[in-house]
């Protein structure tokens, strides 16, 4: 089951699910049934993501402080485990504290569907809140996203399907 690295924190029963599927070469097909094959989602410019990532933030995280850039990244790669990067950098002006939040989601989320790039945006925005990855900022990612961790999974299986 070297196949399954996204997979490691799931349990030995889905993953030999999982290893099942792509013996028998069906793991696309039962993902392409979930997430029927068509144009890709329109979001494909760093302005549409950054107007994308300010409508989900505005929907659900109006308080939260403000977001200075968004952008797709080329040389984010799943190897640094990660799909998505939040910065928070705080500078002294003057006599005031700056902050400034700053959201890197990885260029391969382009070709994937929109329903695993809004995964990642939400996990992102969700650091803006919690730092940490404890309780309070996966039912925040919940709230923004009800289906959070059956989207997670997918994304985990299109990364899996990819690596096969």
């Amino acid at each position: 089951m070297a196949t399954l690295k996204y997979l490691a924190g799931y349990s030995p029963d889905l993953r030999q699910q999982v290893q099942q599927l792509i013996d028998r070469g069906q793991l696309g097909a039962w993902l392409e049934q979930r997430y029927p094959p068509g144009e890709q989602h329109p979001i494909q410019t760093d302005a549409a993501l950054y107007d994308y990532t300010q409508r989900l933030k505005q929907q659900h995280m109006r308080s939260s402080g403000p977001i200075s850039k968004v952008s797709f990244d080329t040389r984010m790669h799943v190897i640094d485990n990660a799909l998505g990067q939040h910065q928070f950098v705080s500078r002294v002006q003057g006599g005031k504290l700056k902050s400034k939040n700053a959201i890197k989601v990885s260029a391969i989320l382009k070709t994937l569907p929109e329903p695993l790039l809004r995964m990642v945006v939400v996990h992102e925005l969700a650091h803006l809140r919690e730092k940490e990855h404890n309780k309070a900022f996966y039912q925040l990612c919940r709230h923004m996203e009800p289906d959070y961790h059956q989207l997670e999974l997918d994304l985990r299986l299109f990364l899996t399907l990819k690596d096969s």
